[in-house]
């Protein structure tokens, strides 16, 4: 049972890394263009088979509570490996003192960093579901500025970065899926690719994050109004776009 259980945290581990990956990716639109950002909503939403083109915002609510759902289920498995009081977490920082094992240290991180994401991550995937449609340039940056909720996405980005490229590098050593004939020398390759991979993506990150609150600062005058692809919102105040029903 132990192993299959650790079976289950690793498959569930990779179906997480991989979809944020592809949804920073999808969000990082942004950087293009709002009219990318606003074009990549609309292929979620499956607008493109809608006769009014407004889409199918429920499709994105039912996918944020599968992940949801995928998301509690690889938690509470790694909770299990957490250490139950505060003796055995002075046990395991003792350990990690006089080891000095860098996966080890890794593990802590991750457990760290996992624990922020069971709260902050679940408060994100409730919110997509419950806003599914208000998806757009200028409700999502609302959402950083206006909403105020820029210092829980900043948390939530940090610790996600670092616990699914850390989680990724982790598998690959746990199941020896790259081992080859020299262990040692893929391990070593791995750890490369790990730390490439966290600079990129907190680079990409933090460059999108930066890109939603400049624009959320700008369009908060104008909050709550959604984004119309081609038209400058900042000379048409009263204007409701097509986003103006399903963001």
């Amino acid at each position: 049972m132990p192993a299959r259980l650790d079976m289950i945290q690793s498959v569930s581990g990779l179906i997480l890394a991989l979809f944020m990956w592809v949804h920073l990716l999808l969000v990082a639109s942004i950087l293009i263009s709002k009219d990318a950002m606003y074009w990549v909503a609309g292929v979620m939403e499956a607008r493109f088979l809608s006769a009014d083109g407004h889409g199918y915002p429920w499709l994105v609510a039912l996918f944020a509570l599968l992940i949801l759902v995928v998301f509690m289920v690889h938690g509470l498995l790694a909770m299990r490996k957490f250490p139950a009081n505060w003796r055995q977490w002075q046990a395991l920082d003792s350990h990690i003192r006089r080891m000095q094992h860098g996966d080890t240290t890794l593990w802590r991180w991750q457990a760290v960093t996992g624990f922020i994401m069971f709260f902050l991550g679940s408060a994100h995937l409730i919110i997509m579901a419950m806003d599914a449609d208000k998806i757009g340039p200028h409700l999502s940056a609302d959402r950083f500025i206006s909403e105020g909720l820029w210092p829980m996405y900043l948390i939530l980005l940090l610790s996600v970065e670092i616990h699914g490229v850390t989680g990724m590098y982790r598998l690959a050593v746990k199941w020896g899926l790259f081992d080859g004939d020299d262990p040692r020398r893929t391990r070593t390759r791995l750890k490369r690719l790990k730390i490439a991979l966290t600079l990129f993506f907190l680079a990409l990150g933090l460059a999108t994050f930066a890109a939603y609150v400049k624009i959320g600062l700008e369009h908060a005058p104008q909050a709550g109004q959604r984004y119309q692809p081609g038209l400058d919102q900042s000379l048409a105040p009263g204007v409701h776009s097509p986003e103006g029903k399903h963001g």
